[in-house]
């Protein structure tokens, strides 16, 4: 931590002076690296944590996103790692792609001073065939999604025999989107001697119950944060899908009155990909990150500084410390899952008494993070609306208008270019108006001036993103099942997996959402039959997502889905024989009612808005 992160997170009270990495035994590279990435002083949850995975102890640590944890179990790991050993030494379960992304990315930044050190993010939506290529060449850290490991080990791709360390990072969340019983299958198939890190934001009955089955005696860690943020800076943030964020940010550019922006992406590659996307878009932007060198990042910073240059697209490290008076504006084009990054990226502005602005592109999978940075903030982020086509329209033709009167301003080229006009006017017979026109269109190009309102394609994306989930009281009378499908907003896929094969909907949920990117919102009834299932998407799917999940498989069978347009489609809606209703996957707040299970292990009906309904059987509750 950065003697400026000192100043944006304050410790417990009452503590003693907090100990360096050194004198908490990380060692070597890992020491090396760590200074090279600016960490002076732990963390609370890392000076508690350290010692005590590196004495071999399991650990339950409290704690909220945003307090440092990542390093607190990643340093131990690494200090320990055999580098000789090819088969996986440790496994980090995360409950979304976005943080075990942001967690690999984290192991390969403090160890980048080891030599031959391989982590390898496993999760939905990227292909089979680069996770399988690595793991064939050897891999020491593996951190991924209980969905795709239970894939993994399955199909018998991923050795787990010899792992040393697990780490279950937000367990909580990972319970509440139904990960619970891949959780504990996953430990199940570990090797008994190993040491296990839980880490959660809060301690329901399920974590204290998974922690007292599967750790040994371990040591319970509770850390409260302080971070606050800036009162000079407002916090905005905008719910869109990942494929839309690009022309999300375009147009807020559009509209948005800013100097100078910072736009925050989660890897280095992202950087390059999207200045290089803003600079074909018209716009002055240059990535920085690790991996330019220092002479080119500090020629950009100065640009920034100089007005030459308008937008910095960076990664977290790439940005330390980075004071510019010029940066009006922070965009988290990825939102980090780590309040503590969160915090110090909208710093960037704000500065020394400035005004400043944050907006974050949060996607639906990703809402739950927003009451972490409430929590950790004190303040409560706007939601903002993607500004609409009259909005850009009304600045373009500003801005053309603006154009136009600097151009009359230049009395002696006006004057030359006015005998030029007049005599294709004498000539051609056509009106000044049209000449002025045709010039218009001959400065625009094919690009057109003004956006088509009727052709929104991106408003009514961003709109189905932001559709918030139906909401019901018990007074309510229930919308016949008939009825809910026939609107026009789902429609049913077949898949090819059903009671047979022992699915239920948290798994057809996980699976899907995984693979293609889906939120909790793009889900309506799933109706599981003896030998397949009926699932309900929304109907304007993209084919690209429908592609993407035609390689999915669950409990390792691959589903084949394809749109439902059979009798079994019709009948799906129905009540079974024999089982009254069919599982359901209900898109409404349950959580006031009381939950009964058959053996009382965590269910998918721990989740906060998108509980389903289980099956009712014969024995059990």
């Amino acid at each position: 931590m950065t003697p400026d992160d000192a100043a944006l997170t304050d410790a417990p009270e009452e503590l003693p002076a907090t100990p360096g990495f050194e004198e908490l035994g990380i060692t070597g590279p890992v020491l090396k690296a760590i200074r090279d990435l600016g960490y002076e002083t732990p963390s609370p949850i890392q000076a508690a944590t350290i010692p005590t995975l590196l004495s071999g102890r399991d650990v339950v640590g409290m704690a909220q996103t945003g307090t440092g944890k990542t390093a607190a179990f990643a340093l131990p790991v690494l200090e320990r790692l055999d580098v000789s050993q090819k088969t996986p030494q440790a496994l980090v379960l995360a409950p979304t792609r976005e943080l075990a992304l942001q967690v690999c990315e984290a192991f390969e930044s403090y160890a980048s001073r080891m030599k031959g050190v391989h982590v390898l993010p496993v999760y939905g939506g990227q292909g089979y065939g680069v996770q399988l290529s690595a793991l064939r060449r050897g891999v020491h850290v593996v951190v991924g999604t209980p969905g795709r490991i239970m894939d993994h080990l399955a199909k018998g791709t991923l050795d787990l025999s010899e792992l040393q360390y697990l780490v279950l990072d937000e367990a909580d969340e990972m319970l509440k989107m139904g990960f619970a019983e891949d959780v504990e299958q996953i430990l199940a198939q570990t090797p008994e001697e190993k040491q296990v890190a839980l880490f959660s934001a809060t301690m329901p009955p399920q974590i204290r119950r998974l922690a007292q089955k599967y750790l040994r005696d371990p040591e319970e860690i509770t850390i409260t944060s302080k971070t606050a943020t800036n009162k000079n800076i407002t916090q905005r943030y905008l719910v869109v899908s990942y494929s839309q964020k690009v022309d999300a940010l375009t147009r807020i550019l559009e509209v948005e009155n800013f100097d100078g922006m910072i736009v925050f992406v989660r890897t280095k590659n992202e950087t390059e990909t999207l200045a290089e996307k803003l600079r074909a878009r018209g716009y002055s932007a240059a990535a920085i990150n690790g991996d330019v060198p220092q002479v080119q990042r500090e020629r950009s910073v100065n640009q920034l500084k100089d007005g030459k240059l308008d937008i910095l697209v960076a990664t977290d490290v790439a940005a330390r410390g980075l004071d510019v008076e010029r940066i009006s504006h922070v965009v988290n084009f990825d939102i980090p899952t780590d309040t503590e990054s969160y915090v110090h990226r909208i710093g960037r502005t704000g500065r020394a008494g400035r005004t400043g602005d944050a907006i974050s592109f949060i996607t639906p999978r990703e809402r739950y993070l927003l009451k972490h940075i409430e929590k950790a903030t004190r303040q409560e982020p706007t939601q903002m609306q993607l500004p609409t086509t009259e909005d850009v329209n009304s600045t373009r033709l500003s801005r053309f208008d603006d154009a136009i009167t600097t151009a009359l301003g230049d009395a002696a080229r006006i004057e030359s270019f006015r005998d030029v006009i007049a005599h294709y006017v004498r000539n051609h017979d056509v009106p000044e108006a049209d000449v002025a026109a045709a010039l218009a269109i001959v400065a625009q190009g094919d690009t057109p001036l003004l956006l088509d309102p009727a052709d929104d394609q991106l408003a009514k994306a961003v709109a189905a993103d932001n559709r918030p989930p139906r909401e019901r009281t018990t007074r309510e009378p229930r919308e016949p099942r008939t009825e809910r499908r026939g609107r026009g907003d789902y429609s049913p896929y077949r898949i090819e997996v059903g009671r047979r094969h022992r699915v239920e909907p948290r798994q057809i949920v996980g699976a899907l959402a995984n693979e293609g990117g889906l939120g909790r919102d793009d889900f309506g009834a799933i109706n599981i039959r003896p030998d397949f299932s009926i699932v309900e998407l929304p109907a304007n799917l993209d084919p690209a997502v429908l592609d993407k999940l035609s390689g999915t498989r669950i409990s390792g069978r691959l589903i084949e889905i394809r749109p439902d347009r059979g009798p079994g489609a019709r009948r799906s809606a129905g009540p079974r024989d024999g089982a009254g209703r069919g599982d359901r996957f209900e898109r409404r707040d349950r959580d006031d009612r009381p939950r009964r299970d058959r053996d009382d292990r965590p269910t998918r009906d721990d989740r906060s808005d998108k509980p389903f309904r289980k099956p009712r059987h014969k024995s059990g509750s």
